[in-house]
């Protein structure tokens, strides 16, 4: 990191202040945290190197005060204080409280609203991410976490949630933001994210989703589409096939939807069990949780093939048909969207394809086009951006991971070599559940690379995706006296590098956010 950048960073940090409380003890406070409720100032500050929730009440109020866990300080010697101080742990039960007092700390549905949905693996970087949204006409979804993620990790639903609550009191973001529960499969998933107070549910059924069916030949297709479970789609072929062949769906000036029979069955063969299980999961919220306040988005995305402009059509128009409802919906689109690198593919293409996609969402006008493994698709946002404006939800999770590891490799070089030795041999392990396509051959021992070369490091897609993918090992992994190996020291180094690390993090998503600049 150049030196002007080091100076930019220490510029940042200073932008927090001190707090007097009782009789001028200074408490390092986030300024914008500062609440006042019947006279009582409520702030996040740090003490003794560590982050508190503080809540200074007049003698003869405390209410607030009395809500919150935690120990009231000795401030005053004279024993006579005009103010009580209460240090409060930043733990779930305080979470709790606090979205009780002040509602804009509490998810909320973001319906048909350009979004963007920021993954936190570790809990850290919500604070960052609200932070370079700033002057962008996105709504933040914060609490972002698969049940993949939730397993490797080894986090909870309520630590995510709570990270999030958190970070949004402490830059005093009161605007909305969103809780996804993404990648769901089954209906206990959506029962634990409920529970945990999750506004976005976002069902994968590519569990579901039938590959190899433009490979068969007609008959076979006509016999295994005859024996697909009729009967719970609410629905026969005849009838079926009637709804679509020979007809043409004119969606704008420029695109049109026609299927011939070849089409309709393989989009019936590849879609149908998928479908079955998006209204499955989705009567279980509607009927579990009638009053609960929540949207749905549909990922039809982690499919080996690309969904075309009928497929699309097709699943919306069936999925309607079933009474689901949902508010974005994530196709697999043309090219590669690997996980954690820039789009590989030909643009031009990808815009076609887009444009397609977009048609089709106007035409029924409920929905917004997902982006899913967003992270670091600069290309395919800059040719979004570049396009005419329409809703959309773009979903980051593992960039965000990155960009810690990087604040390590810039103050702790030999920790992070350390990670990066770790998940180069654990890759080919790690790797089965991703989209990606790294050569571990191309990566050095970490002793082999000099401190200046670590940040460097992050350019290279080889190590972006060693990295990406062993993230759970990384922060599970512990050692013979069950210590962790690696999280601790990562945890450590961005606490006591906090403003660099938000700095990380605000540059890198202001780059992903510059195509939408225009956008109202």
């Amino acid at each position: 990191m150049s030196t002007t950048e080091e100076k930019k960073t220490e510029t940042y940090a200073t932008e927090s202040q001190t707090l007097s409380v009782g009789n001028g003890t200074s408490i390092p406070a986030y300024p914008d945290s500062l609440n006042i409720v019947a006279g009582e100032k409520i702030f996040v500050g740090r003490q003794n190197g560590k982050k508190y929730l503080f809540v200074e009440s007049p003698s003869d109020v405390v209410t607030a005060a009395q809500m919150f866990q935690g120990e009231e300080l000795d401030i005053d010697p004279s024993g006579n204080p005009a103010v009580r101080v209460k240090r409060c742990p930043m733990n779930h039960y305080n979470a709790q409280i606090l979205q009780q007092l002040f509602p804009f700390t509490r998810a909320v549905p973001i319906g048909l609203h350009n979004s963007y949905g920021f993954g936190d693996r570790l809990g850290l970087a919500n604070a960052g991410h609200l932070r370079a949204l700033q002057g962008f006409n996105f709504k933040p979804v914060l609490a972002q976490q698969s049940i993949r993620e939730l397993t490797r990790t080894q986090r909870t639903p309520e630590e995510v949630m709570d990270a999030a609550v958190w970070a949004v009191y402490q830059e005093g973001y009161k605007n909305g933001f969103g809780a996804d529960a993404d990648h769901l499969k089954t209906t206990d998933d959506v029962d634990r994210l409920v529970k945990a107070g999750f506004t976005m549910f976002t069902i994968d059924p590519s569990d579901h989703v039938v590959g190899g069916v433009a490979a068969l030949l007609d008959a076979e297709l006509q016999r295994r589409v005859a024996g697909l479970p009729w009967k719970d789609f609410g629905d026969d072929w005849s009838t079926l096939s009637a709804r679509y062949a020979g007809r043409v769906f004119k969606l704008d000036s420029s695109t049109s939807i026609l299927a011939g029979e070849r089409e309709i069955r393989e989009a019936c063969l590849k879609y149908m069990a998928a479908i079955l299980n998006i209204k499955r999961i989705h009567s279980h919220l509607k009927t579990k949780y009638p009053d609960y306040n929540c949207e749905i988005e549909v990922s039809i995305d982690e499919t080996d093939t690309v969904t075309t402009p009928f497929e699309h059509f097709f699943i919306v128009t069936e999925l309607r048909r079933l009474g689901v409802t949902f508010v974005s919906l994530a196709p697999r689109f043309v090219g590669d969207f690997e996980k954690g690198i820039e789009y590989k593919g030909n643009i031009e293409l990808f815009k076609d394809h887009y444009l397609k996609h977009v048609a089709i969402s106007r035409h029924f006008g409920t929905y917004k086009i997902s982006f899913h493994s967003g992270s670091d698709k600069f290309r395919v946002y800059e040719a979004v951006g570049s396009l005419p404006q329409t809703f959309i939800h773009v979903k980051t999770a593992g960039t965000s991971y990155l960009e810690a590891l990087k604040v390590v490799a810039i103050r702790e070089p030999d920790l992070f070599r350390e990670i990066l030795d770790f998940a180069v041999g654990l890759y080919d392990a790690e790797r089965k559940s991703y989209f990606v396509s790294a050569d571990m051959k191309k990566i050095k021992r970490g002793k082999d690379y000099n401190d200046s070369e670590l940040e460097g490091l992050f350019a290279s897609n080889d190590v972006r995706q060693a990295l990406h993918v062993t993230y759970g090992r990384v922060l599970t992994e512990k050692d013979g006296k069950a210590d962790f190996i690696y999280r601790d020291r990562i945890y450590r180094c961005l606490d006591q590098n906090e403003d660099l690390h938000y700095e990380v993090l605000t540059r890198h998503f202001r780059r992903h956010l510059m195509p939408f600049k225009n956008w109202q």
